[in-house]
């Protein structure tokens, strides 16, 4: 399935497509309402769960995320899941929350290198992060926390040194319906547009001192 594809399917569920990543959250008003609702979504995924589902509890939200563990991106089967997990929340008279604005998001650090095998191992040793699943063997490929706390770090390809601008930025992964507000909401903060050359993949925003952030979406990568 391809980008356009995945986010037609789950859409209507209340479920994203962001970063690689099918994604919702559900409202909950406790911790110990969270533990039910994370069982009930484990129970819907059945023996997929361990390879699709993976659960952020906290006293006001779940979020619920699947993706097939050593892939990309989702499939199929986790497009089922998400069905699934939906209809047995709603069964029990909860619901995912169409995920606009902050309700789900996927942080990315990005680190500009001449030698990126060079500078790779010391962001993978300091951070305690490991090779993203089916990446080993690319010394270029990002490092990911193996816990899924902490944002993936990647590296972008510089062909000459650059000392004018910062050589680390951030990723900021919103649903493709979120970013448009996420955008004015960064303008009027103070911030300015530097580039929408790559939209609706990404735009490049910047402070008021040129520090630098992408927003970027799922749309315009197919």
């Amino acid at each position: 399935m391809n980008r356009q594809e995945l986010s037609d399917a789950v859409s209507d569920a209340g479920w994203r497509y962001v970063l690689g990543t099918l994604m919702t959250t559900v409202p909950v008003g406790s911790v110990a309402e969270a533990a039910r609702v994370a069982a009930r979504c484990a129970a819907a995924a059945g023996p997929d769960a361990d390879g699709h589902l993976w659960l952020d509890l906290r006293a006001d939200h779940v979020q619920v995320s699947l993706r097939t563990i050593g892939e990309g991106r989702p499939g199929e089967r986790d497009v089922a899941l998400a069905r699934a997990v939906t209809d047995a929340l709603r069964e029990a008279g909860l619901a995912t929350v169409p995920a606009t604005g902050r309700a789900v998001q996927l942080l990315e650090i990005a680190v500009d290198a001449l030698d990126i095998p060079a500078v790779r191992p010391f962001w993978k040793a300091v951070l305690g992060y490991a090779d993203e699943p089916g990446v080993a063997d690319d010394p270029g490929a990002a490092v990911a926390d193996p816990h899924r706390l902490g944002p993936t770090v990647w590296f972008q390809q510089m062909t000459e040194p650059r000392t004018e601008r910062n050589r680390i930025h951030l990723d900021i992964s919103v649903p493709h319906d979120a970013a448009a507000d996420r955008i004015a909401a960064a303008l009027a903060a103070g911030g300015v547009l530097v580039s929408e050359a790559a939209a609706p993949a990404y735009w490049i925003l910047a402070d008021a001192e040129g520090n630098e952030v992408c927003v970027t979406t799922w749309q315009g990568r197919d």
